[in-house]
């Protein structure tokens, strides 16, 4: 757009300024030539009544020029400097141009009446509304509109194409986080509804994988524990050692606990309405729950109010990664579980001195089925259990972070947004 306008004014600059500049010149050295031509060829008689004519009828003024004269020059304006260069090429080079003499405006002309005598100087006033440039201020008004309303309608045009550009933006991203956004609007430019119809399709598609994704696996897990409960009484009837009960109940307990990571993946957490929950009263009944079994949580929880959240899915995401600490790190050390406010966050830490994980392989051991061979040696477990403390933290509009713990060890963090109760 401002190299258009810069076109239009280039236009206007070669074909109105310039085109009115030697006409305006024309018209002056006529007039001068003509005032001077009559000057000469009248006698000293009847010069007064040809002043008084051009006076009263052209409104032309003739004035001889003294030094003593108080002139005031002519504005300094690109017209008016072409002016002036045009009526020095044609009248003299010691022409000149002035807006006012002895304090009367007008548009002043400087001339010699006769070659002969170069000192005999006259100044002829033309009024100013004959050599007026206002039409410069009105062309420049013009073109300002002109541009305004150009950028108005690119506005416009660029404001059709862009919001349906941001709410596809907008809607990614929750596809992204997991979550089904509402069908995009199929309207506007054909390309616009072009991407729009696609992306409801490929929206409805990732719901219905989805479902069906989160169907097999209930069904397959609820169907598992059946049997899984057969074999528990089969095995206490079975007359085995205790060594061997012991040992077949384990691995039957872990089927348990895999078979309910698979439904914990497949439940729909945002069926869960969220509520105020008072998280120092929740981690201190999961503590409870595991020094009941055995397993040591040390917890450390700052005053903070009630928060507005889905307490059982985020009591979930906490249980999987005391687990995954508990399991990986050994019983040796207890596991750190704290609650902290950080920068305006709330922030949940599980720590244990496990080998921990290597920087690089942290963002793959969030995708689920995924599982760390090389830095944690027990191969149990079904690799959904950061993928779960993930795809929760997300529904908060949180994040996970698994960092390096100081001298050693595991440090997963939840970071969620501070949404008290009382706001």
């Amino acid at each position: 757009m401002g190299l258009s306008l810069f076109a239009w004014f280039q236009i206007y600059s070669q074909f109105a300024i310039k085109p009115r500049t030697r006409q305006t010149a024309q018209m002056l050295v006529s007039v001068v030539n003509l005032t001077r031509a009559a000057l000469l060829a009248s006698d000293a008689a009847h010069q007064t009544a040809l002043l008084r004519d051009l006076i009263s009828i052209e409104g032309i003024r003739v004035y001889p020029a003294e030094s003593s004269d108080q002139v005031t020059p002519a504005e300094d304006s690109e017209l008016i400097r072409n002016l002036a260069r045009e009526l020095q090429q044609r009248l003299g080079p010691t022409t000149r141009l002035a807006s006012a003499i002895e304090g009367q405006p007008g548009f002043y002309i400087s001339f010699i009446l006769d070659s002969d005598a170069p000192d005999d100087q006259y100044w002829l006033m033309i009024p100013a509304e004959r050599v007026s440039h206002s039409g410069v201020a009105g062309w420049v008004g013009w073109g300002i509109a002109t541009g305004l309303l150009s950028l108005v309608g690119a506005y416009l045009l660029v404001f059709g194409i862009t919001r349906p550009l941001k709410a596809l933006e907008q809607a990614a991203r929750k596809v992204g986080q997991g979550e089904l956004p509402p069908p995009l609007p199929e309207k506007g430019p054909q390309e616009i509804v072009a991407v729009a119809s696609a992306f409801n399709q490929m929206s409805r598609d990732l719901t219905q994988l989805e479902s069906d994704r989160a169907l097999i696996l209930a069904g397959v897990s609820h169907d598992l524990r059946t049997p899984l409960s057969r074999l528990r009484l089969g095995i206490e009837l079975s007359g085995a050692t205790a060594d061997d009960l012991v040992a077949m109940s384990a691995d039957i307990d872990e089927m348990d606990r895999i078979i309910g990571q698979f439904l914990d993946f497949a439940r729909d957490a945002q069926s869960e309405v969220p509520e105020a929950c008072d998280l120092s009263t929740l981690f201190q009944g999961l503590t409870d729950a595991y020094a009941r079994r055995g397993v040591e949580v040390r917890l450390a929880c700052e005053p903070m109010p009630a928060q507005i959240l889905r307490a059982q899915s985020l009591r979930r995401a906490v249980t999987n990664l005391i687990d995954n600490a508990w399991r990986y790190a050994g019983t040796d050390e207890p596991v750190d579980l704290s609650l902290s406010l950080r920068e305006h966050r709330v922030s949940i830490e599980v720590a244990d001195r496990g080998p921990g994980i290597p920087p690089d392989q942290v963002e793959r051991l969030k995708r689920p089925f995924t599982r760390l061979e090389e830095a944690r040696s027990d191969a149990r477990g079904s690799g959904l259990g950061l993928a779960i403390v993930e795809r929760i933290a997300r529904l908060h509009d949180g994040k996970l972070e698994l960092l390096p713990r100081p001298d050693g060890g595991l440090l997963a963090r939840i970071t969620l947004p501070v949404v008290s109760a009382g706001t």
